[in-house]
């Protein structure tokens, strides 16, 4: 039943490495950006992948990885909403892909870029406590500055996702919007 000659043989097989891989929202784009984070979960992989499954490092690492992707992707899903919410329901995931060949459409902006995403860090729960600020996030900014629409996403953020005195509060989902 299995040929050398099926083109599909290995198709699961790529599906299976592209999810090891899963650096960010894309994880078969090779032109995928090696941030800081990438590096981080990429060689959590390496090291699991080296360790006995059975073994309680690997279920720890395993445990961590999963973690990692899901902090990820929530995050991700919080920009979604507010990006969908500001009436970017075609665009956003084009204004949250990030590769290697993404580009910072006005060097000038930068500063103010790095003002909003930091801002954006501290008065807002649109990050997790514990999420350190990834580079992909500025190009972001930087898109949704050219766009104008920047110091919108900081308000709406601010009202959907304030930031709270005891930190994050997981159990509970987005505030809606008022008008």
């Amino acid at each position: 039943l299995c040929s050398n000659n099926n083109p599909y043989a290995s198709f699961g097989a790529t599906l299976a490495r592209d999810e090891e891989q899963n650096l960010w929202s894309t994880p078969h784009d090779v032109t995928h950006t090696e941030a800081d984070d990438d590096r981080v979960l990429y060689n959590m992989i390496v090291v699991r992948n080296q360790l006995d499954k059975d073994s309680e490092e690997w279920q720890k690492l395993n445990y961590d990885i999963y973690t990692l992707r899901q902090t990820r992707k929530e995050v991700r899903s919080r920009w979604k909403h507010i990006l969908e919410d500001l009436g970017f329901q075609k665009e956003a995931d084009s204004l949250l892909s990030v590769t290697k060949l993404s580009i910072i459409s006005d060097s000038q902006n930068m500063s103010k870029a790095r003002d909003i995403l930091l801002k954006l860090s501290e008065e807002t729960n649109i990050f997790p406590t514990s999420w350190e600020l990834s580079e992909r996030y500025l190009f972001v900014v930087d898109r949704l500055i050219a766009l104008d629409a920047a110091d919108e996403f900081f308000r709406m953020a601010s009202a959907v996702y304030p930031k709270r005195p005891g930190g994050d509060r997981p159990d509970e989902g987005p505030r809606p919007l008022q008008s």
